[in-house]
């Protein structure tokens, strides 16, 4: 039962951070203006949704309770506010560096999860899954930001 506990609070923790990840890009497609980056914005917090959907299911099958929401006062909620905020001021290269430290945050908490050896074969293989949506979307943001601003 412990070696369950262990692996349903590394996915809770993956939960929280990545719902802060969603409440940043939901609250910054909000505030965008631009209605190419309000649309990949909005994409972002689509995609992670999916995830958290397949990190709880994980939780579910190891008899644990999922996380609902993200971590108020945790460092990538912190990131994603400021996203929020560059976002609203239009501050293009503000927003790209924003982005890179949100999601550097985000899939350096996966990395971590997807180290530690406590985990079973099948929870770290949805943990890669969800770090693979992460890191696909990172991309398509870093992308559509640089274009804007090159």
């Amino acid at each position: 039962m412990a070696h369950e506990d262990h692996e349903v609070s590394l996915l809770n923790s993956l939960i929280e951070t990545t719902m802060d990840s969603v409440e940043g890009y939901r609250e910054s497609a909000d505030k965008a203006a631009n209605h190419e980056l309000k649309g990949q914005l909005a994409e972002r917090a689509m995609e992670r949704l999916q995830v958290v959907a397949m990190l709880r299911d994980q939780v579910l099958v190891l008899g644990g309770e999922p996380r609902e929401t993200g971590g108020i006062l945790g460092g990538a909620h912190r990131m994603f506010v400021n996203l929020k905020s560059v976002v609203a001021a239009r501050d293009e290269d503000a927003l790209l560096e924003e982005i890179r430290r949100g999601e550097t945050y985000l899939i350096n908490r996966f990395d971590e999860a997807l180290a530690d050896r406590n985990a079973s074969p099948d929870t770290r293989e949805v943990i890669a899954a969800g770090h693979g949506r992460i890191s696909a979307g990172y991309g398509k943001m870093l992308a559509l930001v640089s274009q804007r601003i090159s």
